[in-house]
């Protein structure tokens, strides 16, 4: 059976609820296992012993969360040159752009030899007000479904054999 890793972080829920949802969507693959770490408890064993990834975290001042970066600082070298070749995908919340963060966990992936098997996806939230930038988010309907088809697709890569 092959490994699903999905790490995440999240302040406000946002990236959570497209973790959460993303592995609802993974956990429909019979041939999958899926596990679900914080960043703050992914350890260099976890990413060793996954065939695939899906990182989650919101976008803060147009970088990665300091938690994900801190997640990918302390398991960098630890793995560099051992997970070569393998799937993953970024999930970004971001209250207005995104890219900022989605381009640093693409260089670090980049590092790690890691092969995207679709564009980041980048949910915003809107969020611009110092109020509304700290309370706690909630995803549409439609938001969900696309981070499950995203769990979904890679799960059923994965299984395949297809990444």
């Amino acid at each position: 059976m092959k490994r699903l890793l999905i790490v995440w972080h999240s302040r406000t829920g946002a990236a959570r609820a497209m973790a959460e949802a993303a592995a609802r969507g993974a956990d429909a693959e019979p041939e999958i296992e899926v596990r679900r770490l914080e960043a703050s408890e992914a350890q260099a064993d976890d990413l060793l012993s996954a065939d695939g990834y899906l990182f989650a975290c919101p976008e803060n001042l147009a970088a990665m969360s300091g938690a994900m970066k801190e997640f990918f600082d302390r398991n960098y070298y630890p793995v560099l040159g051992r997970l070569n070749g393998r799937p993953y995908a970024a999930m970004i919340a971001a209250g207005s752009d995104g890219t900022g963060a989605a381009r640093q966990m693409g260089g670090i992936c980049t590092g790690w030899r890691l092969k995207p098997i679709a564009e980041p996806l980048i949910i915003g939230t809107h969020a611009q007000t110092p109020e509304a930038i700290a309370a706690e988010k909630t995803l549409s309907a439609a938001d969900v479904k696309t981070c499950v088809d995203l769990g979904a697709g890679l799960a059923v890569g994965l299984a395949l054999g297809v990444f």
